[in-house]
């Protein structure tokens, strides 16, 4: 196993890793909107959470030799499924076809009160 992070991403708020590399995937750790530089979330909704945080992912997966077209399993976290619409057309934004395996669910809380948080599963 090999840890990866990239300072373009939020650093780690817990004892985890941004992504862990093993056996020819990288498992990168759920991702808030946070803008690394002013530790923030954007201004906004959930569209504006959502781009974020796979912006996030994206730094992350670069750091590790891959990009978002090397995706096969993602997991999206809604504080409220309301938001679904909103999320999946930003969502779309970031992938092609064949579009990743996803799971999308609603929760009861975010870490710090987001909206989404996303974690996804690549290929190198």
């Amino acid at each position: 196993m090999k840890a990866i992070s990239s300072s373009e991403a939020p650093a780690a708020i817990g004892p985890y890793s941004q992504a862990i590399e093993a056996n020819g995937f990288v498992f990168v750790s759920g991702q808030l909107p946070i803008i690394p530089a002013t530790g923030t979330f954007p201004e906004g909704g959930v569209g504006e959470q959502t781009h974020q945080s796979l912006t996030n992912v994206s730094h992350i997966l670069r750091a590790a030799g891959t990009d978002l077209s090397q995706v096969v399993k993602t997991t999206v976290f809604l504080a409220d499924m309301a938001d679904f619409a909103a999320m999946n057309e930003v969502y779309a934004q970031f992938f092609a076809t064949p579009f990743p395996a996803r799971c999308a669910v609603a929760v009861k809380d975010l870490p710090k009160g987001a909206l989404v948080e996303i974690d996804v599963i690549a290929a190198l």
